[in-house]
């Protein structure tokens, strides 16, 4: 292997790594009701499409979760999977096991997927969409 190929390996896996673990502090984020943490991690100008179809604003989302409408009491993480880095974007598929109340249905676990779109931004990877469902194991 070239000096060349072992630099962008290890460039793909440091990359790799980051992905992974912003969507595990977004998922202790939203438990914690970190709204800061998920302001910083995720674009402004995001959206989170939930299972029912609804697109939400992120900034309606950080509110629903700041004022406990969407209620999150705690994410275990099942499987990440499907890690895409195109250049300065990337996606990837995370699966948890997430105890909730959403607008005042539940609490309950749900199965969880979330399809999520990253976009590097001098330097560091930021969430830029979000596309919720459920699987099964």
């Amino acid at each position: 292997m070239t000096s060349q190929s072992q630099t962008s390996l290890s460039i793909t896996q440091d990359d790799e790594e980051s992905l992974k673990n912003l969507y595990r502090q977004m998922n202790q984020a939203m438990v914690d009701r970190d709204i800061d943490t998920l302001s910083r991690i995720i674009r402004s100008d995001s959206s989170l499409t939930h299972m029912t179809g609804y697109v939400q604003p992120i900034q309606e989302w950080f509110d629903d979760v700041a004022s406990e409408e969407m209620k999150y009491y705690s994410w275990q993480e099942e499987n990440i999977k499907d890690i895409v880095i195109n250049g300065d974007t990337a996606s990837l598929t995370g699966q948890s096991r997430v105890r909730a109340r959403i607008w005042g249905a539940g609490p309950s676990t749900w199965p969880l997927q979330m399809k999520v779109d990253f976009v590097k931004e001098g330097g560091q990877w930021r969430i830029s969409k979000q596309v919720a469902s459920t699987y099964h194991n």
